[in-house]
């Protein structure tokens, strides 16, 4: 079983190249479902890594702390991939001319899903205790970090009109000072509304 998790989180990410791919090239429409296709590719080998270790699970006294870190992890990311972004423009629309959004989450770095999708996978290694866990943490998110190098260098400057203004004003991966205070900033104002 393990070369069958990480063939899946490997094919997973392939996926998501494909799909980032096709945004710029159009090369076929049906390519639009290799992002969910991906994600279920990497949602069932993290399905069978916690099946697999799941005697291990809560053995020891820090298990609940991992677990709590998990979900609120994985409860960032999918905030910050399906909820902070507005929907339709970004997953479903095809627009030459669309904008990155620069709000918000995406106002603390250019990629914060990387962060969640990294302490995530983090806090399930701890919680597997096994080989086969830690090596597939760490490939998928080796696999992250090279899929959003993949976008900012190449998807995303063709994808979006104001990139280029975007990677000025915000770091890549690590918050700095001016990054946190102007997320903080999009949340207060919000909260006035």
């Amino acid at each position: 079983m393990k070369m069958l998790t990480i063939s899946l989180g490997c094919l997973g990410f392939f996926c998501y190249f494909l799909y980032d791919y096709n945004s710029v090239r159009k090369i076929a429409g049906w390519m639009r479902s290799l992002f969910a296709a991906g994600s279920i590719f990497l949602m069932a080998a993290t399905g069978i890594l916690f099946w697999e270790n799941r005697e291990s699970l809560f053995q020891a006294s820090a298990d609940g702390i991992w677990m709590a870190g998990g979900v609120f992890f994985l409860c960032l990311l999918v905030y910050t991939l399906f909820f902070a972004l507005p929907f339709e423009t970004t997953y479903v629309e095809e627009s030459k001319y669309r904008e990155a959004y620069t709000e918000g989450i995406y106002a603390l770095c250019r990629h914060p899903g990387v962060l969640w999708f990294g302490g995530f996978y983090l806090c399930a290694a701890a919680l597997w205790k096994s080989t086969e866990g830690i090596l597939f943490s760490v490939t998928v998110v080796m696999l992250d970090v090279l899929y959003v190098v993949f976008q900012d260098a190449y998807s995303f400057p063709k994808t979006f009109s104001n990139y280029g203004e975007y990677r000025k004003s915000t770091p890549f991966l690590i918050p700095n000072r001016g990054s946190i205070a102007r997320c903080r900033n999009h949340w207060r104002g919000a909260g006035r509304r």
